[in-house]
């Protein structure tokens, strides 16, 4: 009797939850991570942070949701990037616009320091709260770049570094003590550019006039009560009573990821259902696998993995379209144009490619992109950089100054061409320049090619300079405004498929399954991962039908993905 009264008790709670009204949560204190974890360590350290394709995927289905009354977002200190907050920004209008209530809240938006974008983000929301005790860093934006040649020179080291052109600026760290002429033009548009864009968002969302935001901006930082006065937050309240305001009696609180993953809020597609594959590829680009360095740091964007992501889509005939997610700041060239090759390939299987740009997406990140059918940036993610440099630090000098000596035996007159003990020779440095010559002249004739300009016109917009997105789609270099959820309905859209059609992302793989020798160089193991996911398809359906979570082995999506 026991038993059956707890299974009673227990499907009673589980309809009363069908029908309650649900407030959503948002706890950014953590930040978002763009992708799905490449290997289990990233995995393990990313278990807090929700995924921001999750959260997307939740807001939209929320709108549609009668059970769904509104939605809180604490806004914390780990910064988000300004593409993802521009991200963010359009779910929370879209979700306004459906009559749902959103409300920020944040202890502080700057605690004595900057919080420009963390209350851009929040000016979005239908209400915005500030703790008592915090303040609002309305400051405006700031570029700030350190120069380490003369410190360097102090301690014994030169750098030989080659770039092309004068916008390719990230040699300047080494090379110069100052900004150039075409460093601060660069770096002065793009602040203007992200101004103008952070100005116009606090202007709709707050109900301010453009000129009057302005103004602010170089009046701030303002304490909680003149952030009150100057019409930037609605209320000075602490956490327990912005919840008793917004969440009526009976509602029921859960996460957006939760919500976005439970099967109370999406159909389980069919395994044979056209599809949308999703693939991320984000961090530095190397050659090889994704993953983290074992040096610590970010991740990586391994050409290995994106190629066999790339492929398996490519040669799946449930795959309709393919979006590919880019995060990244460049690399390696040969990593770069072997990306680049799969998605030409892609193209010429018929299938539509749409590049969704996050954060960033500049140099090599700009090289894997520019053969898409259709590039969609934020205004704010900074693109382009299209250019090249190279060189090697010269530490023989410093080496001398240790007492370390360094000798050599070698045959072949460049054989040591790249040691950091002895400089280039002239013959060596014409060598150099040679191959960013090539470089640069293969990078400026895909951009061409893949943006339907001539290489005059190709290289006037490269010469290594970085752009936002608003600037880049002006010059041609992006085609579309918006983020991962735009690019996604412009997938289906391209290849014919219905609105709702499924998202997956490929190759689907267990992390753990990448400790195992793969069976050859089209990595069988994700088609085993796909036979996998496939053959549990009916008990995630049964466990939909039974209003349980769909969280099963091979089912769990940040777990059993590689990018």
């Amino acid at each position: 009797m026991d038993a059956t009264r707890t299974i009673v008790e227990t499907v009673g709670k589980l309809r009363q939850r069908r029908t309650a009204p649900l407030v959503l949560e948002l706890d950014l204190t953590e930040g978002l991570s763009e992708g799905p974890p490449a290997d289990p360590i990233t995995a393990l350290l990313s278990m807090r942070k929700a995924r921001l394709a999750e959260v997307l995927s939740g807001l939209r289905r929320a709108r549609k949701d009668p059970r769904v009354t509104a939605l809180i977002v604490k806004i914390g200190g780990n910064p988000l990037g300004l593409g993802m907050v521009q991200e963010l920004r359009t779910a929370v209008v879209k979700l306004r616009a459906a009559g749902k209530r959103t409300v920020a809240f944040a202890e502080t938006f700057g605690e004595f320091g900057a919080g420009t974008v963390p209350y851009y983000l929040a000016s979005a929301f239908e209400r915005v709260y500030l703790q008592p005790s915090g303040d609002v860093g309305l400051t405006g934006v700031a570029l700030e770049q350190r120069f380490l040649r003369d410190a360097l020179a102090k301690a014994g080291v030169e750098y030989q570094l080659g770039q092309r052109h004068e916008y390719k600026t990230a040699a300047n760290t080494f090379t110069q003590n100052h900004m150039t002429d075409a460093h601060r033009e660069s770096a002065g548009r793009i602040a203007e550019s992200v101004t103008e864009q952070v100005v116009a968002g606090v202007a709709e969302g707050r109900g301010l006039d453009p000129k009057r935001v302005r103004e602010l901006i170089d009046q701030g930082p303002f304490i909680g009560p003149e952030a009150v006065e100057a019409g930037l937050v609605d209320g000075l309240k602490y956490r327990d009573e912005v919840y008793a305001e917004t969440v009526d009696e009976g509602a029921h609180l859960l996460y957006v990821s939760r919500y976005a993953k439970s099967a109370l809020s999406r159909r389980v597609p069919h395994p044979g259902a056209a599809t949308v594959a999703l693939v991320h590829g984000t961090g530095m680009i190397r050659l090889g696998r994704s993953g983290r360095s074992p040096l610590g740091g970010g991740g990586a964007m391994g050409s290995d993995t994106i190629c066999a992501a790339l492929r398996s889509a490519r040669r799946d005939e449930k795959v309709k379209a393919i979006v590919f997610r880019v995060d990244s700041p460049g690399g390696s060239y040969v990593a770069s144009d072997a990306i680049w090759r799969e998605v030409v390939l892609a193209r010429r299987a018929g299938k539509p490619v749409i590049v969704s740009m996050g954060d960033l997406a500049a140099s090599g990140g700009y090289f894997v992109s520019m053969a898409a059918d259709v590039i969609v940036a934020q205004p704010g993610t900074l693109t382009g950089s299209i250019g090249v440099f190279g060189g090697k630090p010269v530490v023989g000098e410093l080496l001398g100054k240790l007492g370390v000596v360094t000798e050599s035996v070698s045959e072949g007159a460049n054989a040591g061409m790249f040691s950091p003990s002895t400089a280039f020779s002239d013959e060596q440095w014409e060598r150099v320049n040679a191959w960013l010559d090539r470089i640069y002249g293969d990078f400026v004739g895909k951009v061409a090619q893949g943006r339907g300009l001539t290489e005059e016109r190709a290289h006037e917009l490269a010469r290594g300079r970085v752009w936002t997105g608003a600037d880049a789609r002006q010059a041609g270099l992006a085609d579309e405004l918006g983020g991962l959820e735009e690019a996604l309905a412009l997938a289906r859209r391209r290849a014919g498929l219905p609105g709702d059609a499924p998202v997956r992302t490929y190759p689907r793989m267990h992390p753990l399954e990448r400790l195992r020798p793969p069976e050859s160089s089209e990595d069988k193991s994700a088609a085993l991962a796909r036979v996998r996911l496939e053959a549990w398809g009916p008990l995630a359906r049964m466990a939909g039908q039974l209003g349980l979570p769909a969280y099963g082995p091979l089912v769990l999506p940040g777990w059993w993905t590689i990018r």
